[in-house]
């Protein structure tokens, strides 16, 4: 069986001396238990150039990383003091150290996921990549920038390297969104929080416009949002990013989450992926060999060699028109083929009563290609890599026009 693929970038960290790439075993073995196989892309150099090698691209997760560049969201290290930049990096020393690399595949997949619509859930940093990917900011870093101008009722810890997985804080749900739903047996007196875990020290300033808020920390500092406008699960959409980790909620003694809302992201995040690839499958072309029988192939080579006299202009003389029937009567019986082949053998008909329009058709196609492939040799890598992006994100949105459209005709004939 042929699964749904997630992509998912991998981690660096130096293990020995060496580099070694990785992603944490709870989000792949969530991803596979709900139907869906991960696809590591490996943050090595050049990647970002070669994302088109992974297709199909049924869903992407964003998740775990250093630092995000600050250079990307039009921020500076200026807002701190030398002193207090030595200590932001002595205290998150593992996380600091930016990684350009992985910044810049995780972005070209993050845009790539709002340009097509794939269904992408950030967790954590990757909730921080999705935010900038659409023109948002970050903090970087919550205590400096938040904690310490909160009043004392408010003031949240982050991250606790002495209670690394074991440290929670509340968090406040927003009414009527997907953390609402998925959570809603776990909420108390009607208060709407809930207790998650936290391991990071930057987090979101300014939320992109596209994206609502689905839960804020005591501080302010947004923990959920999501794109409402590319969220349903059943038809194949899923915006998200979530700061805390709801596959790391698990209780020390057992797999068992702290609450039965946990896995829900996961859940209906590769639930918007299966239905993303069946909506690409059913566009995808069909195609069929067709094993012609001597009599149809005697017609197709009739076709083809009238289109050939045509296009040296030779003169059809009326006695051959019993060739031009042999055509139609080629075309009519062989409904198996697609409709640009038919449109095309219907043409190949059309050439023999009009060669010299035919003719300059081919010169005018044959112009178009030229100019095409001079102006594409011109073009730098990065130019032809966002072309071809946008011709898949048009493709993308015909087939969706074309979807309603074909819908409404069905709708119509069972009125």
């Amino acid at each position: 069986m042929i699964l749904p693929r997630v992509l998912v970038v991998s981690r660096r960290t130096l293990r020995k001396n060496k580099f070694v790439d990785f992603v944490g075993e709870y989000h792949l073995d969530l991803i596979v238990s709900y139907g869906a196989v991960p696809v590591i892309v490996p943050r090595v150099s050049g990647v970002h150039m070669l994302l088109e090698s992974f297709e199909p691209i049924h869903g992407v997760l964003l998740c775990e990383g250093e630092d995000i560049d600050p250079s990307l969201y039009n921020a500076e290290f200026s807002v701190f003091s030398p002193g207090e930049l030595e200590e932001i990096r002595r205290t998150h020393a593992s996380d600091t150290a930016i990684d350009r690399e992985k910044d810049t595949i995780e972005l070209r997949l993050a845009k790539l996921c709002l340009e097509r619509n794939i269904p992408c859930l950030g967790i954590c940093r990757g909730s921080q990549v999705l935010n900038v990917a659409c023109g948002g900011t970050l903090f970087q870093d919550v205590e400096k920038e938040i904690s310490k101008k909160c009043p004392r009722g408010q003031k949240v810890v982050h991250i606790n390297y002495e209670n690394y997985d074991g440290h929670r804080h509340l968090v406040k749900i927003v009414e009527n969104t997907p953390l609402h739903q998925w959570f809603n047996h776990s909420l108390e007196d009607k208060k709407m929080e809930i207790l998650v875990n936290s391991y990071h020290h930057q987090g979101v300033d300014r939320l992109a416009q596209r994206f609502v808020p689905m839960a804020f920390a005591p501080d302010g500092l947004v923990e959920g949002f999501y794109d409402p406008n590319a969220y349903n699960p059943e038809e194949g959409k899923f915006i998200m990013g979530l700061q805390f980790h709801p596959e790391r909620m698990r209780q020390s003694d057992s797999n068992d989450f702290d609450l039965p809302g946990c896995p829900s992201a996961y859940q209906e995040f590769v639930k918007a992926v299966i239905a993303y690839e069946k909506k690409l499958n059913g566009f995808a072309p069909m195609l069929k060999v067709l094993n012609f029988d001597q009599e149809l192939e005697k017609k197709r080579k009739i076709i083809v060699r009238r289109s050939l006299v045509a296009k040296n202009k030779h003169q059809i003389l009326s006695s051959q028109e019993s060739e031009l029937e042999a055509g139609a009567a080629f075309l009519e019986p062989n409904t198996a083929l697609n409709l640009q082949r038919v449109n095309r053998l219907k043409q190949m008909g059309a050439t023999v009563r009009n060669a010299s329009a035919y003719v300059e058709r081919l010169k005018v196609d044959e112009e178009r290609e030229r100019t095409a492939r001079a102006l594409m040799g011109k073009m730098s890598i990065e130019q032809l890599y966002d072309l071809v992006s946008f011709y898949q994100m048009m493709v993308q949105i015909c087939s969706e026009a074309l979807e309603r459209k074909l819908s409404g005709l069905v709708n119509e004939a069972d009125c």
